[in-house]
Formats: C-alpha cells, sequence, structure tokens
C-alpha cells in the first residue's frame, strides 16, 4: 500500500509542471480577460464595473470592427480552401515510389517549418513591393508596373493569402499520412473495373481521406482567425491600405496596446473565441455529410 502510495507523488510531482502551467498562463489569463471585459481597463489605473458596455459598443460605436471581421472572413475563406487543395495536390505527387522523394518532402515542408515569422514576413514585403521580384519578373515578360502590391488595396489582402498558401507543408504531410493509410487493393480493383485516374480520386481517394480533410479543416480555420505577424509586418502595424489587411486579431491588438483598451479589447477577444466556436461547430455539424468513416 505505501509503495502504491508513492507511486502517486511520483506522478503527482511529473505532472505538477503541466498542472501549474496550465493554471497560471491558461486558466487565469482567459478568467482575468473575461473580467476585464465588462471593465474599463488602461493598465494604469483599477478597473472600473462597465457591465456589457463594450460588447454594446463593439456593434454601435465602432465600424473599424465590421471592417476587421469581413477582413479576417474573407481571408480565411480564400486563404483555407486554397491551401488545403495545393496542400492535397502535392501530397498526392509526393505520395510516389520515385527517388529522392525524401528531399522533396523535405523541400516541400521547408516555409512551414520556418512558419509566419517576422524574418518571412519581411522578405514577403519586399518580393511585393514596388521594387519587388514580383515586378522585376513581370518585367521581363514585357509587363512593365511600378504598383506595389501591398500598398495597393484591391491586391494588399491577397498577398497574405498567397503567403498562407505558401505554407502549406503542414497540411500536406497530414495528408501524405492519410493516403499512405488508404490500402491499394482498392486502386487495383477500381483499374480491374476500368476506372480511370479522376474516378479514383473521386470514389476512393476523397471519400477515404475526408476525415484528414475535416481535421486540416478545422486546425487551418482557426490558425487563419487566429493570423497576426504577417498583417502586422507587411502593412507596418497599421493594417492598411484602407482597412484592407486589418484583420480582426491586428485590430485587437491596436486597442489593447496601441489605444490601452483592455477591457475592450478582452470583448473583442471573447467575441473572437465565441466565433470560430461557432463555426467550428457548423463545420462539425455539416461534417456528417461529407465524412467517411469506414467503421
Amino acid at each position: 500500500m505505501k509503495l502504491r502510495e508513492n507511486d502517486h507523488i511520483v506522478g503527482y510531482v511529473f505532472i505538477s509542471p503541466f498542472i501549474l502551467g496550465f493554471l497560471i498562463f491558461t486558466l487565469f489569463p482567459m478568467f482575468s480577460s473575461l473580467y476585464f471585459s465588462f471593465t474599463e481597463y488602461d493598465l494604469l489605473s483599477a478597473p472600473r464595473w462597465v457591465g456589457l458596455s463594450n460588447y454594446e459598443k463593439m456593434f454601435t460605436d465602432d465600424d473599424k470592427i465590421m471592417d476587421s471581421i469581413r477582413v479576417t472572413l474573407t481571408y480565411v475563406l480564400t486563404s483555407v480552401p486554397s491551401r488545403l487543395i495545393i496542400a492535397l495536390l502535392v501530397a498526392m505527387l509526393l505520395n510516389r515510389a520515385v527517388k529522392g522523394i525524401g528531399l522533396y518532402r523535405a523541400t516541400y515542408y521547408l516555409p512551414s517549418l520556418i512558419g509566419g515569422s517576422v524574418a518571412v514576413s519581411i522578405m514577403w514585403r519586399q518580393i511585393f513591393g514596388d521594387k519587388g521580384l514580383i515586378n522585376a519578373f513581370l518585367d521581363t515578360i514585357g509587363i512593365h508596373t511600378t504598383i506595389s502590391w501591398i500598398g495597393y488595396p484591391a491586391t494588399a489582402l491577397g498577398t497574405l493569402v498567397l503567403l498562407s498558401v505558401w505554407q502549406f507543408g503542414s497540411s500536406m504531410l497530414i495528408f501524405l499520412a492519410g493516403l499512405k493509410n488508404i490500402p491499394g487493393t482498392y486502386y487495383e480493383a477500381a483499374s480491374v473495373d476500368g476506372a480511370g485516374p479522376i474516378r479514383k480520386f473521386f470514389h476512393i481517394t476523397l471519400p477515404l481521406l475526408s476525415p484528414i480533410i475535416l481535421f486540416n479543416l478545422i486546425l487551418q480555420t482557426i490558425s487563419g482567425f487566429l493570423t497576426f505577424t504577417p498583417a502586422y509586418i507587411i502593412s507596418n502595424g497599421e493594417g492598411g491600405p484602407l482597412n484592407n489587411t486589418l484583420l480582426y486579431s491586428l485590430y485587437l491588438f491596436h486597442r489593447a496596446f496601441v489605444f490601452f483598451e483592455m477591457g475592450y479589447a478582452s470583448a473583442m477577444a471573447w467575441f473572437m473565441l465565441i466565433l470560430i466556436g461557432l463555426i467550428t461547430l457548423v463545420i462539425f455539424k455539416t461534417s456528417k455529410y461529407w465524412v467517411h468513416y469506414e467503421s
């Protein structure tokens, strides 16, 4: 009995760093944020209880927040499907037994390893600037332009979408793992029945890969809503031009650390949490119509 109690103590000791970290760095900030969302708080003076005023202000006295929601939804709805389609196509190409396939996989995964870092965002700003690589390439094929793709309202958000799509490596690896779990006998039987590559893709690959697609879709949707660094670096922290790269997370940052409206920023954070939760719930509810489980 004494030996078993000692085992429990050792277990508690080993798990205590995680429990302490979760309580101090996750649970406590969450409930603090919830409390501050009902207050007026500027970090310098004590919080003042204002009830639901911050939530009312979001939809009655802040035109900019609707711009940020529009930009964020546009960004998520364009970047996530594009990223998943590219990731799936590349995964199918890399799911072949060819010489040097490991090197190809590592090369395609490299952009995701670098991530949406400050360095990559600065590089992206240089590439799409008025004297960047894109304009130099267009110049070589006879198209002369001095447009700054990140400074033009119609194309600024597109550069952020391209950056997101370029980092498709993590989704690609998950798709690749899913493709390797599809038995080859299914494709052999389909070939005997005369099915071509397109029929095999839509009748074997996609249905059997649908749970992986659901996983990637939820993961990338949440990641899209939380995108901050590229928008901050590429737009010099302003969300311009004309608020066309003002993602919700960037606007929340402005309210919290530029205007020091911590109470209002906390309310915005909780609204984002609820919005992401609702969208994830809708994806889960609709998955029963398009996700196939063999069991």
